[in-house]
């Protein structure tokens, strides 16, 4: 038996607490102990303080790129555009469609939610996409 000290292992522990293991416990202890500080000293001597494989979002953010102050403006444009056509639509039609594109809802989904045959909600939002792409046609 090895007495071993948990305040050296566990960082929740702020006193010292002096406990009995079995000899091969404190091995495995004093082995992964070492590993930790083996790998914290390449970290240090390679500089390499993340990991792109971590799921943080690290490897997220280093994919994509920060858009530039003029792709946000185009995609603001953009927006108030669809937003325009969108809101040119019959209040009905309107719905249906931001159902559809937006919210991601299926045509029988909508069609339940209607109370209406799922062949007039497919007719309405394929028609109110006709009339948003005209609409944006003749005003942009």
């Amino acid at each position: 038996m090895t007495t071993i000290n948990l305040k050296d292992f566990y960082y929740w522990y702020i006193v010292d607490e002096l406990v009995e293991v079995p000899d091969e416990v404190a091995e495995v202890l004093l082995a992964s102990r070492r590993n930790e500080a083996a790998y914290q000293r390449r970290l240090t001597r390679n500089k390499a303080f993340y990991s792109l494989d971590c799921d943080d979002g690290i490897e997220y953010s280093a994919c994509l790129h920060e858009p530039s102050p003029q792709e946000l403006l185009d995609r603001k444009e953009l927006f108030f555009r669809l937003w325009n056509a969108l809101n040119s639509l019959p209040e009905i039609q309107g719905r249906r469609v931001d159902a559809h594109l937006i919210l991601g809802k299926s045509y029988r989904q909508i069609a339940r939610e209607e109370g209406v045959d799922k062949s007039a909600v497919r007719c309405s939002v394929e028609s109110g996409i006709k009339r948003m792409k005209k609409y944006l046609r003749e005003n942009f």
